[in-house]
């Protein structure tokens, strides 16, 4: 590991706008949130578990 800083990710260095600032702080934020499971079982039930029309209460007669 060198202690190059082109090496290092910006953490609040002058170059970086407040736009990309902000996108770099909400993207930490969302990869901080955790996620749900995966595959197997857990997946299986969520999809089983929407029936078609719930969300589309026109289309049932």
């Amino acid at each position: 590991m060198s202690d190059d800083p082109k090496d290092a990710a910006p953490k609040d260095s002058g170059d970086e706008t407040p736009i990309q600032r902000a996108l770099r702080l909400k993207k930490a934020a969302i990869d901080a949130k955790p996620k749900p499971p995966r595959g197997g079982k857990f997946q299986r039930e969520q999809a089983a578990a929407m029936t078609t029309g719930v969300s589309k209460p026109w289309m049932k007669r």
